[in-house]
């Protein structure tokens, strides 16, 4: 059997990049055209790893290693698990959708989709290495287009929200990377390639007292990226002014690189500091599960609502990954993709009734179901997702998260259950006033999408929850080695 070469993860965005950069501005039907189908391929590509890896053998497979810096043990290692393979086919999918919904964007547009393109060559890159210096370089560059495209792109208040959320995430970024080299310093091995950091500290761990602080300096740096709570409220503003895609990938794609990297850096490496830390993470969860959705009932703009149910809903993954036992940690993974599926389609219709009304107020909207059939229907459907309905992803992946969670917290996972009660009251609301009652008379000459090009992303989204709603097993089958090992070594 032919092995896909995860190299191509990069190039093929990067040979986008290039042709994006050679095309002249005025030509924005071959701009579109090139971005759209070099984001496709390794959408495509994505597919095919996840269906190659041999979910029986376990471990990283498909092996990329080239030394890069040798004197201090920088390589380009990338490789896959079940773990981010499932995470490669959700930054395929919500990019290619993110990509195709981007052309309503009329200015710029040959800027926009560079700035696009370093977004998802970024975002492949840091999931697929297994050197800790390239997952950060990655990692940090996907900064720098997300502070262009708001800044540009974004609505009113997008230079406020520009700099908040820049400001926020290099502060995260600063204390993760002093973490980030005093794990280096202490491994006594001088690499940074995770296999061998891992299989070096299994043998020789860390000494506690230095564990506790790096680990504290890596859980509070990509926590800020997670939207640790109090630290979340760059992520209300910032993904309530940015552009479409933008809102689409940082909230169900960028976000999930902070969970990640706790998962792979705190806990793997430094599992007697995680049983120290990780029960003070899940109380701050419960804070994001349940303030957070009190303060999305009490908004009036749509976007805020969503923006603040993200935030909320970040707490199910840290609870989930202070759980150190498999079915909680299946759940987490389960949780990164349903919640990221669903939060690039939930901002994605919001982006189009936007687009549409010229208001993301919900007092001013109101019976767009009429007029909006499609529109409204996928936002019903989404925020059923969102609330945990069966036969969405995010069912399975929440129940998962709260039965490893009463292993050790009973009272915490009382208080999680009632936060799923209150994200259905503030999305029942949101439906109620933006989709249901009487029509404005400004509205009635909306339209809905109507072409199956236009349908297109939203179907291949909602397919995708629908799929992982009611056939788990085709996540959980593959992801169930990867988190074992990683239980045995946290437990």
């Amino acid at each position: 059997m032919i092995t896909p070469d995860l190299s191509w993860f990069l190039i093929l965005p990067l040979l986008g990049l290039g042709l994006v950069c050679l095309t002249p501005a005025e030509e924005t039907c071959r701009i579109r055209k090139i971005s759209n189908i070099t984001i496709l391929i390794p959408f495509i590509l994505s597919v095919w790893v996840y269906a190659a890896y041999d979910h029986s053998l376990g471990g990283f497979q498909f092996l990329v290693n080239i030394p890069w810096v040798a004197p201090l043990g920088i390589s380009y290692h990338l490789g896959v698990d079940g773990i981010n393979s499932l995470l490669l086919l959700l930054v395929g999918a919500a990019s290619f959708a993110a990509s195709l919904i981007s052309s309503s964007i009329k200015t710029r547009v040959k800027e926009y989709y560079i700035l696009l393109l370093i977004t998802v060559i970024s975002t492949y890159g840091a999931f697929l290495s297994l050197d800790i210096f390239f997952f950060y370089f990655f990692h940090e560059i996907a900064a720098v287009p997300v502070f262009l495209m708001i800044n540009i792109w974004g609505s009113a208040r997008r230079e406020y929200a520009a700099m908040k959320l820049t400001l926020f995430l290099v502060a995260g970024a600063a204390l993760a990377l002093i973490g980030l080299i005093a794990l280096y310093l202490n491994t006594g091995i001088q690499s940074f390639d995770l296999v061998q950091i891992q299989r070096e500290l299994a043998i020789h761990p860390i000494p506690m007292a230095i564990q506790n602080w790096i680990f504290v300096l890596i859980v509070l740096g990509f926590g800020i990226t997670v939207t640790l709570w109090p630290f979340y409220t760059w992520a209300t503003v910032g993904y309530s002014e940015a552009p479409t895609a933008i809102s689409m990938l940082h909230a169900g794609v960028l976000k999930k690189m902070g969970a990640y990297a706790i998962l792979r850096f705190a806990l793997v490496l430094m599992p007697q500091a995680a049983h120290a830390w990780m029960p003070i993470i899940a109380a701050l969860a419960i804070f994001n599960i349940l303030y957070c959705g009190f303060v999305a009932f009490t908004q009036r703009d749509l976007k805020y609502v969503l923006s603040y149910s993200s935030c909320s809903h970040m707490g199910y993954i840290l609870l989930g990954l202070a759980c150190f036992n498999v079915i909680g940690l299946n759940g987490v993974v389960y949780l990164m993709f349903a919640h990221g599926i669903m939060a690039a389609l939930i901002f994605a219709i919001t982006g189009y009734v936007e687009e549409q009304t010229k208001t993301r107020n919900l007092d001013e909207l109101g019976g767009l179901l009429k007029v909006m059939p499609f529109i409204g229907t996928c936002f019903m459907m989404v925020a059923f997702a969102s609330a945990g309905v069966p036969g969405f992803g995010n069912f399975v992946a929440e129940i998962l998260v709260l039965l490893g969670a009463w292993d050790h917290y009973h009272f915490l996972t009382i208080l999680a259950v009632f936060g799923l009660v209150v994200t259905a009251i503030y999305l029942l609301k949101a439906i109620r006033l933006g989709f249901q009652g009487p029509l404005k008379p400004e509205f009635q000459k909306l339209t809905d999408t109507t072409t199956l090009a236009a349908k297109f992303p939203y179907v291949m989204l909602m397919a995708l929850l629908i799929l992982v709603g009611c056939l788990p097993t085709v996540i959980l089958s593959h992801i169930d080695s990867s988190t074992r090992t990683i239980a045995a070594i946290i437990k």
